[in-house]
């Protein structure tokens, strides 16, 4: 590949990355052509650059490396600083790259034809020569890809986990390319450190610098998976390379991107079909996959819908699931559907085939530092706060199909998935946060039995700005199965929850309405003295409730007395359920009854009789 060429090297890249296609050992020998192209000489880089910028070099930059940082396939980087101080990367074209490249198109497509015939295909492969050479062509204008730059950069500068450099475009031209110097290391680096390569394996500080190593490559994986996600369903602008070379992570913990010489924008159809297409292979509902295939214009018309359904069931009915998410490697899942595409001809549209191969990528970097990495677990809390926070009629018929049945009946399970999700990965926010633990995953962590507190988040996240989808969800609903759902044995954790929040609210009312002098703070009877001087606080902590007028506040939303005026008028037409319904209830209005009246006797006795039990001690230890 090296012998060959520019045009065939940019080949063996792209094949590097898609093992699925071309092996494992393939793969990895060619992913050598990422760092063991060979440059061309300074003489003739600095020539180029006074040429297209059309004066001198010591006119241009302060200062210029004398040997190329990086060597590419179409080019070359230099690191350089600017007149007016600025550490930038220079990007130098190889000299008569255009010629080389379209002569090597040319015998491409002969190639091409020629197996076409011996192959006895029906389609013709010279397309792909010509797909190719369409993009590559497309690359050897740096002003292009500039454009491009600026283009990502504006389309991505409000998610500040990426970081996209800065063009300098009065110092780029067709074949220069001047761009802000990204300081970061690279995943090939940080993988080499995490895994011992580049260190003494006996000290302990090596052991210390591989441990932290590894954290830095799993949070540029987390974050590599997240931004292709914001690519994927909200910018619809893909970064067209998204191969490690082209990734740094920077010292302040941001991902950044390099080499914008092809971008690909997705239609908005394409977006959310691929976003239920995810939720789907979550759910195991193939149907609906198979379904959102179509749509995004993968499965060819007049496909056999029946067939390639049984035979995704087939290939992926056996995947395990742990917390409702698929416990497998994505690549896994990926080979499955490849094999199916491949065995029914399906089409891979380029921004499909991108986000493919960028997830593939980030992952096998991440299983070589932690075998136990999981990009499904790392990519579905982003699609949670997406279906569960974006009010558009494409999210609610993503998010209605995962949770409610045909007959519209709720399923509970899914929902607590979605809200766990959401909440441990910090990816929902709501207006009734506490200020100083605004981040919900609080819930989770503190809770006292180790249960995922979901009555607490839905009480939080209903009456929010965030709960509108949620709201619509109980409304679309059949209420009838909303009432059976919290009846059920499935139910019992979240009533004990719902309990406590109830004595909560009892608590906190009792202890307002006698006035006793205490003001309750907490849940699980921390109180707080109003006189005492050091206003310490007495009692076990637990974890942060809502204050009252907050509860308070919930119970006077009218949104919230329609939805649940309208579930119960549902769930009347079955007397035996609304019986089961109204001991339950009962049930926990004593039980939280009783929980109050524990908290306050407790509370009472912190504020006035452990005093009384400490004063002699302070007397002695006064005299």
């Amino acid at each position: 590949m090296l012998s060959l060429g520019p045009t065939f090297i940019k080949v063996g890249q792209s094949l590097s990355t898609r093992p699925d296609i071309i092996g494992t050992e393939i793969s990895k020998a060619l992913s050598e052509l990422h760092d063991q192209i060979p440059p061309f000489p300074r003489t003739m880089a600095m020539k180029i650059i006074e040429e297209e910028l059309d004066s001198p070099i010591k006119s241009l930059f302060s200062y210029i490396s004398e040997e190329p940082v990086a060597a590419a396939s179409f080019g070359q980087v230099y690191r350089g600083n600017t007149l007016d101080g600025h550490n930038v990367a220079v990007k130098v074209q190889r000299p008569n790259l255009r010629h080389v490249v379209v002569r090597d198109i040319y015998i491409l497509r002969l190639g091409l034809g020629l197996l076409q015939k011996i192959a006895k295909r029906k389609s013709d492969l010279r397309l792909y020569a010509d797909e190719l050479g369409k993009g590559l062509v497309g690359e050897l204008d740096y002003s292009l890809e500039a454009a491009n730059a600026s283009k990502f950069l504006d389309a991505h500068s409000s998610f500040r986990f990426m970081h996209v450099p800065k063009v300098y475009h009065h110092l780029s031209r067709k074949r220069v390319l001047t761009m802000e110097w990204v300081i970061g290391e690279s995943p090939t680096n940080l993988l080499s450190l995490s895994t011992g390569d580049t260190v003494d394996q006996d000290s302990e500080y090596s052991e210390r610098h591989k441990i932290e190593a590894k954290r830095r490559l799993l949070d540029l994986v987390s974050k590599g998976v997240e931004s292709s996600l914001v690519q994927l369903l909200e910018t619809g602008l893909l970064h067209a390379d998204p191969h490690p070379g082209n990734l740094r992570y920077t010292p302040s913990g941001q991902i950044g991107f390099l080499d914008f010489g092809l971008l690909c924008q997705m239609e908005k159809k394409h977006q959310f079909a691929m976003l239920a297409s995810i939720v789907h292979i979550v759910n195991g509902d193939w149907a609906s996959l198979v379904h959102s295939l179509t749509e995004m214009d993968v499965i060819r018309p007049g496909t056999n819908i029946r067939r390639v359904t049984m035979e995704l069931e087939n290939s992926l009915g056996e995947v395990e699931f742990r917390d409702g998410i698929p416990n497998v490697k994505f690549s896994r899942v990926l080979s499955k559907i490849w094999s199916v595409a491949l065995k029914f001809h399906f089409r891979m549209p380029p921004y499909y085939t991108l986000v493919l191969r960028s997830l593939a990528s980030l992952e096998g970097l991440a299983v070589a530092a932690d075998p136990n990495f999981k990009t499904f677990e790392a990519a579905y809390p982003y699609v949670v706060r997406k279906l569960l926070t974006e009010n558009s009629a494409e999210t609610r018929k993503i998010l209605h199909s995962a949770i409610l049945n045909r007959r519209k009946e709720f399923r509970w399970d899914r929902l607590a998935l979605f809200l766990k999700v959401g909440s441990t990965r910090k990816v929902l926010s709501t207006e009734t946060a506490i200020k100083h633990e605004s981040s919900l995953d609080y819930l989770t962590n503190r809770s006292s039995s180790g249960v995922f507190d979901v009555a607490h988040l839905v009480l939080m996240l209903l009456p929010s700005r965030d709960g509108v989808v949620l709201r619509k969800l109980l409304m679309t609903a059949d209420g009838a199965s909303l009432v059976r759902a919290m009846v059920s044995k499935e139910a019992v954790q979240f009533r004990q929850q719902l309990c406590k929040i109830i004595a909560d609210l009892l608590y906190q009312w009792t202890v307002q309405t006698l006035g006793l002098g205490i003001t309750a703070t907490q849940y699980s009877s921390q109180v707080r003295l109003i006189n005492e001087p050091d206003n310490r606080e007495l009692g076990p902590s637990s974890r942060l409730s809502m204050p009252l007028y907050k509860y308070q506040s919930i119970f006077r939303d009218r949104r919230l007395k329609v939805i649940f005026y309208r579930i119960i008028i549902s769930a009347r037409k079955d007397p035996v359920l609304m019986l089961k319904f109204c001991w339950t209830s009962f049930i926990m209005v004593v039980a939280a009854s009783a929980l109050a009246c524990h908290r306050v006797f407790v509370s009472l006795s912190e504020v006035y009789i452990s005093p009384l039990l400490l004063a002699p001690k302070r007397a002695a230890v006064g005299a």
